[in-house]
């Protein structure tokens, strides 16, 4: 889905290096990497990918009332989406297939955050939006349950206090803003204060729904344990919050000059780095989050890998 070739250095705007999260459950699993939806000649016997880089939880019409631009372009939310794998189920699936399928519902719901909070939103602005995300997340859980899912996955959000984009825009002077690992704490909080709100909703729905396998995805803690453990793992310890893919400042990131952009380099070793573009991870970092969360979530799943 991402190109990984490299011109003289420099690369085309892509938002990893190669592989994702969903894409190294699926090797894990024995399957195929999941064709994306859109790829009308894909092969899709073995799943199938409905995301779409920089869409949001929150359709186009709520975020113009929250006063939030969609720089990504897209109006692709969750319920477009769902849209899409409702008319792909009904031509493709049956039910047995459907009960032994897994589902990955996110991670979704965070660009709302990363927009609004870089064109100026405040966090009590931001918090305000919290249960209205999370809201339009547990809608979309119930249509896929509806559609035959009986186990998903219901990934949270990422530390973004971690993350180059809001620790270039955020950057102060005062140290107690940080935390033991350089990341900017009420950023953190406020994504805790999200997931805390998303593990509740998704606590109430298993009430409706005892037969259904509802999983909680703890990318929050899967970060962490990166992070902590990144130099033991072969990550440079030196660039854990710079961007590979960037140019500019102590995190290697200008939100003038992307990923992408004309003449941005890429790092010599992109295996070394965590963020690739300052706001998505690189493939290595992807594969130990996915082994973390392989490790936490398989238990809790009627299936064997």
């Amino acid at each position: 889905m991402w190109s990984t070739s490299l011109w003289n250095g420099f690369l085309p705007e892509c938002c990893s290096n190669g592989m994702l999260i969903i894409d190294f459950i699926a090797v894990e699993s024995g399957l195929p990497l999941l064709n994306p939806y859109k790829d009308e000649n894909a092969d899709f016997r073995h799943g199938v990918n409905f995301a779409v880089a920089g869409c949001t939880a929150l359709s186009a019409k709520s975020l113009a009332e929250n006063n939030i631009v969609n720089v990504a372009l897209t109006n692709s939310s969750l319920s477009v989406q769902l849209d899409w794998m409702s008319s792909h189920l009904q031509t493709t699936c049956s039910s047995e297939k459907l009960n032994k399928s897994l589902f990955l519902v996110g991670e979704i719901g965070g660009n709302e955050f990363i927009y609004g909070l870089s064109q100026g939103k405040t966090m009590d602005e931001s918090r305000r939006m919290v249960p209205e995300i999370v809201q339009t997340i547990i809608h979309g859980i119930k249509r896929v349950i509806g559609f035959g899912a009986t186990q998903i996955i219901v990934p949270g959000n990422f530390p973004i206090g971690c993350h180059p984009i809001f620790l270039t825009k955020f950057m102060t002077n005062i140290s107690t803003a940080y935390d033991e690992y350089h990341c900017l704490k009420d950023l953190n909080n406020f994504a805790i204060f999200f997931n805390r709100n998303l593990q509740q909703a998704i606590d109430e729905l298993k009430k409706d729904y005892p037969n259904i396998t509802l999983i909680y995805g703890d990318y929050y803690n899967a970060f962490l344990w990166l992070l902590h453990n990144a130099g033991s793992v072969g990550f440079d310890n030196s660039s854990l919050q710079k961007a590979c893919c960037g140019i500019g400042g102590e995190y290697n990131y200008d939100v003038h000059r992307r990923c992408g952009a004309p003449r941005v380099p890429v790092c010599v070793d992109p295996s070394t780095h965590i963020s690739w573009d300052g706001v998505h991870l690189t493939q290595n970092a992807y594969r130990w989050i996915a082994r973390w969360l392989i490790d936490d979530m398989l238990p809790k799943l009627n299936c064997q890998v």
